[in-house]
């Protein structure tokens, strides 16, 4: 997932996606100046005016923290990590599908297990994803420290966190791409470790050591990646999960107007060494891991020579140990200009790659940036990367200033000719400290409450967008999203793609799962069966698939069974999108636009 699409999705830049920061209380630390932050009593000031009885509470614990922390680096420190809920109807919590295959959560929190790698590994951890297990109080009272790394659509359980684990008189450090990019929301945090962990963290440390009860560590610094650490894989169960998470390169060298990767990572991509990769997928080995690895790199290809040299001796490792692992992950467009890197990402068994496509109109990439979109035919891409063994899934936006008004109808085509099942339709979303968001507020079009959920509906960008004066109605925009949602999500027309898919996808997988696991796969696919060939929605359409593609092109019915399974979740998620949609034009309607956007404004 490239671009905008993946700052929904992921943590700490090691707090999540790659360690406290990424994608850090208050002594705010900036280089080498220190400027002291004021006291948790200080800071909630107005709220004890209002509530003096909270008055003894919070210097309790404000003292007591004190005494304690001069112990917590050089001690046995006690260290929960906590990866907060994602709501069960976004795009990528498939939870439904991941019980089909005995998992319970698609992805692990990587930058969980790379801040845990960066504190003092004399500390004891443990890691609760909430998307996989219940976190108790039990857990928060072991805590000497409680590590929270998320992104926007998890602000809200973040926020909830918090005020539960001070109600413990927990002490909590916030990190992640959402409090790095507006950590005013997360002022009641005791500690925030923003930007890059790697950079931060020690930061945090050296305040630790010295007593600090608080404190804020902002660095414009970047981390050089040469000094990446492995992440502590150890702390999670692997058959929780479907996929395993694996960075190679921070940064982009795009400068897509709305996409905050360049904000946070810059446009000079780093990277790690290819010894560095070999030795964490050498970790996951040792530990006892086989399958999937998702390569969670905004821009996969942002140097294509050394992608490619790090292909060439991934390749002769994993051959070397009969091809314990299989990748997925994300890149721009011209992957498929480059047949070289797509044999070599064939030999390495890449089978899935998202491609941020945003939308087919060229003139709309031109006046956005994505130059590197402009003028090409996703059809014949994706049908090139089919070619070398790799399916696409697609990330498209809807509400561009420039959007014309068949916009609905080229996306729905776009999505249909080119045959990507899982298409990823948002609204346009202003992230903080985009460029798109300092032109919306020098028009004085962005929203009061820009980039804070505001209601349990904000799940991700496919219901949190168009946070800003649109230049064409938003109702308009909302009915042709709907009409795309409904389009692209129909049983027909889904599974027409499915078919075309299983087509034309040459796979050759070198990854063979060993004897239990195949087991698990049977078991699975039957499940598969049961529940979508004989759904009234989905059977017809599932068993013309399912003997289509098993008689024309064998080697595509594993991807095309898989695509079937997804369509499970995209139903549920189709409907609830739809409905919550619905919801919003009809409380734009009785208001009108222009009262309705007086009040997202803050004037009323």
């Amino acid at each position: 997932m490239t671009d905008a699409h993946r700052l929904f999705n992921h943590g700490w830049s090691p707090w999540l996606k790659s360690p406290l920061a990424t994608h850090p209380s208050p002594v705010t630390r900036h280089a080498s100046r220190v400027t002291r932050h004021p006291s948790p009593v200080t800071r909630h000031a107005s709220r004890v005016t209002r509530h003096p009885s909270r008055l003894f509470p919070y210097l309790c614990r404000l003292f007591s923290n004190r005494d304690k922390m001069k112990d917590l680096h050089d001690g046995v420190s006690r260290c929960l990590l906590v990866q907060t809920k994602f709501s069960a109807y976004s795009f990528w919590n498939y939870q439904e599908v991941c019980k089909m295959v005995g998992k319970k959560y698609p992805a692990a929190p990587l930058g969980l297990l790379t801040v845990a790698a960066l504190f003092p590994q004399h500390w004891e951890f443990k890691l609760i994803d909430e998307n996989v297990e219940v976190l108790t109080d039990d857990h928060l009272r072991w805590a000497d420290l409680v590590c929270i790394g998320g992104m926007l659509p998890q602000q809200n359980s973040m926020l909830d966190l918090i005020t539960r684990a001070h109600k413990l008189d927990s002490v909590v450090v916030v990190g992640g791409p959402d409090p790095t990019s507006q950590p005013d929301l997360y002022h009641e945090a005791d500690f925030l470790v923003l930007g890059e962990g790697e950079i931060t963290i020690p930061m945090f440390l050296e305040a630790l050591k010295n007593g600090a009860t608080s404190g804020k560590f902002v660095s414009p610094d970047r981390a050089d990646m040469l000094n990446a650490v492995v992440p502590r894989y150890d702390l999670i169960r692997f058959e929780d999960y479907i996929m395993i998470g694996l960075q190679f390169i921070r940064g982009c060298p795009f400068n897509c107007e709305f996409c905050d990767v360049i904000e946070l990572y810059g446009r000079t991509p780093r990277f790690k060494t290819n010894e560095q990769v070999i030795r964490e997928l050498q970790s996951l080995y040792d530990l006892g891991y086989r399958g999937h690895i998702d390569m969670v790199d905004d821009n996969f290809i942002g140097n294509k020579k050394k992608v490619k040299d790090l292909l060439r001796e991934i390749i002769e490792w994993t051959k070397a140990r009969k091809y314990p692992f299989y990748f997925t992950t994300e890149a721009s467009v011209n992957l498929a200009d480059d047949d070289e890197l797509l044999q070599l990402m064939k030999d390495a068994d890449f089978r899935y790659v998202f491609l941020g496509i945003e939308t087919p109109d060229s003139e709309t990439l031109a006046l956005n940036n994505k130059n590197q979109n402009v003028n090409k035919s996703i059809e014949d891409a994706v049908l090139k990367i089919m070619s070398y063994g790799m399916v696409s899934n697609g990330g498209y936006i809807l509400g561009f200033d420039s959007d014309r008004p068949h916009i609905a109808d080229q996306m729905i085509d776009s999505i249909q000719d080119s045959g990507i099942c899982m298409a990823m339709i948002g609204l346009l979303y202003a992230l903080p400290n985009t460029q798109l968001t300092r032109r919306l507020e020098t028009e004085k079009r962005l929203f009061h409450y820009a980039s804070k959920s505001v209601t349990d509906g904000d799940i991700d960008q496919m219901t949190s967008g168009l946070n800003f004066l649109t230049l064409t109605s938003r109702v308009g925009i909302l009915k042709n999203y709907i009409r795309i949602i409904e389009a692209i999500f129909s049983p027909s027309n889904y599974y027409k793609r499915v078919i075309y898919t299983g087509l034309h996808v040459k796979t050759g997988y070198k990854h063979k799962p060993d004897f239990k696991t195949w087991l698990v796969y049977m078991r699975s696919f039957l499940r598969v069966c049961k529940k979508a060939g004989f759904s009234k929605a989905t059977g017809l359409h599932y068993w013309k698939m399912f003997f289509t593609v098993i008689f024309r092109n064998p080697m595509g019915i594993e991807p095309a069974v898989n695509l079937a399974a997804m369509f499970i979740h995209f139903q549920k998620q189709k409907a609830y999108i739809v409905s919550v949609t619905e919801k919003m034009i009809a409380g734009i309607e009785k208001t009108g636009e222009a009262a309705y956007n007086e009040k997202m404004m803050g004037r009323t």
